[in-house]
């Protein structure tokens, strides 16, 4: 049987995905080498639905991208949630099932972690909440960050507490940076030692991005024109 940790065994660095259901964005940067997978939620989904089945969203995300695939249950009881986790990690071997971090969640997450389906727990906005998902067998953890800084709590915060509880108790659960609204989140992320962050697509490129980067492109092009020459 599959570990809650499968594909996961790889040299450890930090895991960049991209959060969106937009199945060109998710090609771009799969094409470029920029992201390790894809977290969705329902909001996600139904900006790209259109009508159509979540399911084949869902494919159509796994086969542009080489990684875990974060798909979200909709149920709010145990017994619900595992059936649609079932479903959803059948679909193909990349999905990742998500589930809300409340009591029937973490009761989900236990019963599918035992049949060696991996989760992510989310919605998570206190280490306590972190320790508990680990406790149930999370293969991931979605803290918010920028949600907490939206009611003026500190979310990088969170990520330092959690990545110091796990590494007290060698918790093997993956802490994924969530809610990063700007690339400040993460390079905190980064240095805070999350094992993954999940970012939108304009904030993925926002990273490519410095001013000292484009004024040397530049120079070093303007200087090459002088020569007069192609290569």
């Amino acid at each position: 049987m599959q570990t809650p940790f499968h594909g996961l065994e790889t040299p450890h660095d930090m895991k960049i995905f991209l959060d969106t259901a937009d199945v060109s964005e998710i090609q771009r940067a799969a094409d470029a080498g920029l992201i390790d997978g894809v977290t969705t939620n329902p909001s996600l989904m139904a900006k790209v639905g259109g009508g159509r089945e979540p399911k084949e969203i869902f494919l159509e995300i796994c086969e542009a991208v080489d990684g875990p695939v974060s798909a979200e249950v909709v149920a709010l009881d145990k017994d619900d949630m595992i059936s649609e986790g079932r479903r959803l990690a059948a679909l193909h071997d990349n999905i990742v099932v998500k589930l809300p971090l409340i009591e029937e969640g973490l009761r989900a997450c236990r019963a599918l972690t035992a049949e060696g389906i991996r989760t992510n727990v989310t919605l998570c906005f206190s280490a306590p909440q972190a320790l508990l998902a680990a406790k149930a067998g999370a293969t991931f953890v979605s803290p918010f960050i920028g949600r907490l800084d939206d009611i003026s709590a500190e979310g990088m915060g969170l990520i330092a507490q959690i990545r110091q509880v796990y590494d007290n108790y060698d918790i093997e659960t993956q802490i994924l940076a969530a809610s990063i609204r700007h690339p400040m989140h993460m390079v905190e992320s980064m240095l805070q030692g999350a094992d993954c962050g999940t970012l939108p697509p304009n904030v993925l490129y926002q990273l490519l991005k410095h001013p000292l980067t484009d004024r040397g492109l530049e120079a070093f092009l303007a200087d090459w024109e002088t020569l007069g020459k192609d290569l």
